[in-house]
Formats: structure tokens, sequence, C-alpha cells
């Protein structure tokens, strides 16, 4: 147990490190502005729902996560 959150701390922060070059190489693309995130002006107010990023997103950590769980002892 005491060798897995050295693990875990590693693969997350290569997680950010890919995260922030993913989104400095996109090009404008990136969270909140993907295909699938619905935005809606009417007047003064703005609705925002985030579907194909929070989809993304968990796609990424479930990838993270199993790959952290397998490679951790037991």
């Amino acid at each position: 147990m005491d060798s897995f959150i050295p693990l875990a701390l590693v693969l997350g922060g290569v997680a950010l490190v890919v995260v922030g070059l993913g989104s400095r190489l996109g090009g404008g693309r990136g969270p909140g502005r993907l295909p699938g995130d619905l935005r809606a002006r009417r007047g003064p107010v703005t609705f925002y729902a985030p579907l194909g990023t929070s989809l993304l997103l968990s796609i990424i950590l479930t990838v993270v996560l199993n790959l952290a769980f397998c490679a951790a002892p037991r």
C-alpha cells in the first residue's frame, strides 16, 4: 500500500501534464469548446451544459484510474 501513493501521485502529475500540453497545442479547442457542449444565449442569460467535455473527462479518468489500480500491488 505504501508504494501505491507515490505511483498515484506520479500518474496524476503525468495526466496533468498531458492535459496542459493538450490545451496549449489544441488551438482553442479544449474543455468548453468540444462538440457536444451546449450553449444557449437569450438576452442577459446564458445556459451552458458541457456534455462533450464531461464525457471526455469521464473516459480519460476511467482509463487512468484503471491503469493505476491494475499497476498497484495487491
